[in-house]
């Protein structure tokens, strides 16, 4: 659904409302019709209507008026996204999963949508046994409506907040090799340093 949203939305798009349109996405149903609380838009910090204005702007949806006091509702226009994996049955569990992976509690004591939507791309992207992941740096950059010296900043961020065990760039910044922090008891992928590799890592609590 990330990559999707990568080539629906316009590049100018900020990481909330990428965050939005993702909740939206994973939780419309068949009549292309989608009502999210006001309580976990708060628990995201989307509790501001910013990101529907970018998301109607973009034509991407129509904010519903009839919206109940305790939700907002919308419209949305692209009849292609129920065609998008998950397949509609598990889009409730994926949109709850990533409810969890980008609330700022699990992004670190880092505030903002970025963080939080760096948390979620990395997670999703990531091997589940090992914690390791590799992509693009610019596919991730895309993903996230932002520049590469961004994440790169974003990412040591990461890595103090314990989200992050190390990173790293290579082949002129072309590739993002990451490990995930917190699966004690798996297998570990380290990666050797060489003369055109950019590389965070956590620091040490030893």
């Amino acid at each position: 659904m990330l990559s999707y949203l990568a080539a629906a939305l316009p590049e100018s798009t900020p990481a909330a409302t990428r965050l939005l349109a993702l909740q939206c996405a994973l939780r419309v149903d068949t009549a292309m019709q989608v009502r999210l609380p006001k309580g976990m838009l708060r628990s995201l910090r989307l509790d501001t209507p910013d990101p529907w204005r970018e998301l109607e702007h973009a034509r991407w949806l129509r904010i519903s008026p009839a919206s109940a006091a305790n939700e907002v509702g919308a419209e949305l226009l692209d009849a292609a996204l129920l065609s998008q994996a998950p397949a509609r049955p598990d889009r409730t569990q994926a949109a709850d999963w990533a409810l969890r992976v980008a609330s700022p509690s699990t992004a670190g004591a880092m505030t903002g949508p970025l963080p939080q939507l760096a948390s979620l791309y990395l997670t999703a992207h990531a091997d589940p046994d090992t914690g390791t992941g590799l992509t693009g740096l610019d596919q991730m950059v895309r993903a996230c409506g932002t520049q590469s010296s961004d994440l790169v900043s974003t990412f040591d961020q990461l890595a103090v907040n314990g989200l992050l065990e190390s990173w790293q760039t290579c082949g002129d910044w072309e590739d993002l090799h990451w490990t995930l922090a917190g699966l004690q008891g798996k297998t570990r992928h380290r990666t050797v340093a060489r003369p055109d590799i950019r590389r965070g890592q956590a620091p040490s609590t030893s």
